[in-house]
């Protein structure tokens, strides 16, 4: 059980990377406001932290992270725009859709930030329609390695960031989100929303889409993109071949 003070980012976008270097692989991205317990101090200007939300770990430059003060709260959801403003000591800050959303003004450090006026997904009893309305609202962002924002995104980052504003949390890399949810044993027992698994020749996962239907799916690959799919994997709409091996259907809600 962790009794270590819980910090949060402090800036739009702080990169998580493998090791304690810029020059080093960013593996993910957290969110001005995301929570995550730190786990080594012992590299000048770095931290190493576990996010709360979905476990994961990494080195973020210590400058970009403060301490949260006073009573820790949830957030009341998650921003449901591409791009909007908060406010950091008085100051605009630029946030993502996906990024946490609290009803006080929280205070961390020298950082006193308000995110008053940004807004938050409404609940529905229609997730499958939702699904697709929110996977949209990304469709053509680039590709980025470890990236989680519409500005760049990876394939298990655009899963998790979608499936957040349904209320689900889904773990950081396709592998382990794979390892959630149930088996559907045929694309045609598809729902809007279900996620494909797709591998390599060696059998390791590494990539995910979420499927729109039956025949068609959205993921990100060089952009968040819609493609066709079979029952052997996707085909590119772009390239007119085949570019991913289908190796499972997951459904989660």
């Amino acid at each position: 059980m962790f009794t270590d003070p819980i910090y949060i980012p402090v800036v739009s976008v702080c990169p998580v990377r493998e090791t304690p270097n810029h020059r080093t692989e960013m593996s993910s991205q957290l969110l001005l406001g995301e929570q995550v317990h730190v786990l080594d101090r012992s590299v000048e200007g770095w931290l190493q932290v576990r996010s709360i939300h979905d476990g994961y770990e990494g080195w973020c430059q210590a400058i970009q992270l403060a301490e949260l003060a006073g009573p820790i709260t949830e957030p009341l959801g998650y921003f449901d725009r591409e791009l909007g403003f908060a406010n950091v000591n008085g100051q605009p800050m630029p946030v993502f859709m996906g990024t946490p959303v609290y009803d006080s003004t929280l205070t961390a450090g020298v950082f006193s930030i308000s995110f008053t006026g940004l807004t938050i997904q409404s609940d529905t009893d229609d997730k499958h329609l939702q699904v697709q309305e929110l996977a949209l609202q990304y469709l053509n962002s680039p590709y980025l390695w470890g990236g989680r924002t519409f500005a760049g995104i990876d394939c298990s980052g655009f899963a998790q960031m979608v499936y957040r504003q349904l209320g689900i949390h889904l773990l950081r890399d396709a592998y382990l989100q794979a390892g959630e949810g149930e088996s559907v044993g045929f694309l045609q027992e598809v729902q809007p929303g279900d996620l494909a698994f797709f591998d390599e020749p060696d059998g390791r996962i590494t990539h995910v889409g979420i499927l729109l239907n039956d025949h068609e799916i959205i993921h990100a690959s060089g952009k968040v993109r819609i493609d066709d799919i079979d029952h052997e994997g996707i085909i590119s709409r772009d390239q007119k071949r085949r570019t991913h091996r289908l190796r499972i259907i997951k459904r989660y809600f």
